[in-house]
């Protein structure tokens, strides 16, 4: 399993609620406990402005490029919108462009010609799983940037891999306690690429773009109720015969977090990642990690989190031979 990640991740957002301690956090934490040997550790590149267009229309990237963006707008994104954080953007755009591009072109899914070549046999044994310690910026839009998300890296990377011919049909995975409302709007017409969110409903963004399957939860909905909705989700979703599933594993349904409102345990977290690994591999799909929100009080609980939905990567990995 590969993980990409790079320290560049760091970036200085100043006085802000979102933690970007926290990438460096989780990669120390799955070395120490052996979850990943640094072999595993890919570096990434950021994503070309030609990549980024691909989702992104124009006159945005020509704004964000030249530092051409209104007083509303950057209020509107609500971090700075400084060469370093757009560089910082593309930087993770290219990350989750690189997990993708890694799990479809690896031995596991046919080599190069990735989803759409693998070979006959029982498909749980050719599923893969990469992870991006970073990512899920799902409410950046094609012509606008949203709470906290500037590029919608999911989005850039589904249009490049389909572009590389790797894959056809796409599911996206959303489980982030806010509406992907970005990711939804950009694929809205758009049937190849099935957009599911699972999130709480009374939350930002206050309009939320219908998406292929969305389910927005009661304020303090706990475990069993988020695992019940969840488990019929996953049906629909591999129902829609995606070559490659993006899992946007939010920390934010956590009940500690800042910025959620939902009553999920830590426990009832690693659950979910299960189920989905579960879900993915009984129908061979590969599938392609970025981590979103995560804002809990204590940062050893967004960092234990996110290191969880990697302890689950491997797990599922370990047991699709069994």
């Amino acid at each position: 399993m590969k993980i990409v990640y790079s320290d560049r991740y760091a970036v200085d957002l100043g006085p802000h609620i979102f933690p970007t301690a926290k990438y460096a956090g989780v990669q120390e934490d799955v070395l120490a406990r052996g979850l990943a040997a640094p072999a595993d550790l890919v570096a990434p590149a950021p994503a070309t402005w030609e990549e980024l267009a691909l989702a992104h229309t124009p006159d945005y990237l020509d704004k964000i490029r030249h530092g051409r963006l209104s007083p509303w707008e950057i209020a509107q994104l609500e971090v700075p919108a400084t060469p370093d954080i757009v560089e910082w953007f593309r930087l993770m755009a290219g990350g989750t462009l690189l997990a993708a591009r890694t799990l479809l072109r690896s031995p596991a899914n046919g080599g190069p010609a990735g989803a759409t070549a693998r070979g006959a046999g029982d498909p749980r044994r050719r599923w893969a799983v990469s992870v991006h310690l970073g990512g899920g910026f799902h409410h950046a839009h094609a012509d606008h940037g949203e709470g906290f998300c500037m590029i919608n890296d999911v989005a850039v990377a589904i249009r490049a891999i389909q572009q590389d011919r790797l894959v056809s049909r796409v599911a996206v995975v959303d489980c982030d306690v806010h509406q992907g409302n970005g990711t939804a709007a950009i694929f809205a017409a758009d049937a190849s690429v099935f957009t599911f969110s699972m999130h709480q409903e009374n939350n930002y963004p206050a309009h939320k773009p219908k998406g292929s399957l969305d389910i927005g939860l009661d304020n303090g909905a706990g475990d069993e109720e988020y695992l019940e909705a969840l488990a019929p989700a996953l049906t629909a979703v591999m129902a829609s015969a995606p070559d490659v599933v993006f899992y946007v594993a939010g920390a934010d349904p956590f009940e500690g977090d800042q910025l959620g409102g939902l009553s999920v345990t830590r426990d009832g977290l690693r659950r979910r990642d299960r189920m989905v690994f579960e879900a993915a591999r009984a129908a061979g799909v590969p599938v392609a990690v970025t981590f979103a929100g995560g804002y809990a009080v204590r940062l050893a609980d967004t960092v234990a989190i996110h290191a969880a939905t990697i302890d689950e990567a491997r797990r599922a990995l370990l047991d699709r031979n069994a």
